[in-house]
């Protein structure tokens, strides 16, 4: 016999039987002709082969991994796994953020900036020209019921005119549109 056993490897790699049996089926070791386990070619191949997040987890997370220097801070270079671990993390984290903006935007919770901006702005001109068109609309109809109204409670006939109405209105209307122009949304 050449190499070790299943059961002698697996003392010496700390790994259990199934997963073992495991690395076997996957390739991940090395054997002789004889079905013995060649421990150096192995050790290296599950190295190789193994993502170092499974590698840290195996050996219990960051306990124990040789990463810390002698004042107990972490040290983490570019050989060490631990700055694989956090940029592997960072990316999920990334990720998972990414996925949640695109079901908000979807479920119609996040609208396009660009898009309000534009909704509102259009919404303040229709506003706008009701209001700027309005004496027009009005000023007959409330001339006729103010002379209406006052008639009644003189009893001598008054005629409002038409025109004078309409400027009146169109002045404070204008006022008022310019105060309300000063107004400024702010979507941010």
């Amino acid at each position: 016999m050449e190499g070790i056993s299943e059961r002698a490897y697996a003392t010496h790699s700390g790994l259990s039987r199934g997963a073992l049996q495991k690395a076997r089926k996957t390739g991940r070791l090395v054997l002789f002709a004889d079905g013995s386990i060649n421990v150096a070619a192995s050790d290296a191949r599950r190295v190789a082969m193994t993502d170092p997040d499974q590698q840290m987890r195996s050996r219990g997370g960051f306990a124990g991994s040789g990463g810390a220097s002698s004042d107990g801070n972490a040290v983490s270079g570019p050989g060490d796994s631990t700055s694989y671990l956090k940029a592997r993390t960072a990316l999920t984290v990334y990720q998972a953020q990414e996925r949640q903006l695109s079901i908000q935007k979807k479920k119609g919770v996040l609208v396009d900036r660009a898009r309000a901006e534009t909704l509102v702005f259009r919404l303040a001109r229709q506003e706008r020209d009701v209001w700027v068109t309005w004496p027009t609309r009005v000023a007959a109809l409330m001339a006729a019921q103010i002379s209406a109204e006052m008639e009644k409670a003189s009893g001598v006939p008054v005629t409002i005119e038409t025109a004078i109405l309409q400027r009146a209105l169109e002045t404070h209307v204008r006022e008022q549109l310019t105060a309300l122009a000063d107004l400024r949304v702010s979507l941010a």
